[in-house]
């Protein structure tokens, strides 16, 4: 199975870093986010890989080159105006002719590609969603309220949400939905599948993820043990 990366944004979460470096670049322990997302594909069986480029795509090609030396054939797109995060994939329909993954290039997770794939596969979805469960304290007392009267009050309640951890599957069917040459983000996709009533579908992944485009991530990243093996889960919610 082929792997798309994107790694064509800005990372404006994680300035005044990403003014010198592109996020898929920066540094988590001794290794940039990039080598350990490609470390993980290589796990995964995964040897071909397109990488999506834009801003300073050219430090991303010299770091990567042709992939060698993770064993993988990597091969780039390069945006000149930013297309989003799915709009880049207009660039490739060519080769894309069989079910492949899309992956953010600022994610860090031990989720099985195999697994991942399977159910995909099972549920005949054209998109299928990675997801894991994220908690959010919220900041402010939260007030349900029926014409005026409270009918509730939640001190800063803790928000269970179901959402999207950036690894997607597809089949090249997708691609005929997204426009050639102009931004197009996965939420225009999904929206655009659920319109049309196209099948799309969800997989839980109970395990390791991490946005390392979020400050609070990339800080819980840098305190973990990032060898050959992604660090156990226990480890990240005993540092997080």
């Amino acid at each position: 199975m082929k792997a798309v990366i994107q790694c064509g944004g800005k990372g404006t979460r994680l300035r005044p870093y990403t003014m010198v470096l592109p996020k898929p670049l920066m540094p988590v322990g001794a290794k940039p986010v990039l080598e350990l997302l490609l470390n993980w594909l290589r796990r995964n069986n995964i040897r071909d890989v397109y990488i999506t480029t834009g801003y300073l795509g050219h430090l991303i090609k010299s770091f990567c080159q042709d992939g060698a030396q993770w064993n993988l054939r990597i091969r780039y797109t390069e945006e000149r105006e930013p297309l989003g995060t799915i709009g880049p994939l207009c660039m490739l329909k060519e080769q894309l002719d069989e079910p492949f993954m899309v992956i953010n290039g600022d994610v860090l997770t031990n989720l099985s590609l195999a697994s991942f794939a399977d159910c995909h596969r099972r549920q005949g979805n054209i998109v299928t969603v990675a997801t894991s469960l994220r908690r959010t304290k919220t900041d402010f007392g939260v007030i349900e309220q029926t014409n005026g009267r409270i009918t509730s009050f939640k001190e800063k309640p803790v928000l269970t949400n179901l959402v999207s951890m950036g690894v997607y599957c597809m089949e090249p069917q997708a691609l005929s939905y997204i426009p050639d040459g102009v931004p197009f983000g996965f939420d225009d996709l999904i929206l655009c599948l659920l319109a049309e009533q196209v099948r799309t579908g969800t997989f839980l992944h109970d395990g390791l993820w991490l946005d390392i485009g979020r400050i609070e991530d990339f800080q819980t990243a840098q305190n973990l043990a990032w060898d050959e093996q992604p660090p156990a889960f226990e480890e990240v919610a005993l540092v997080a």
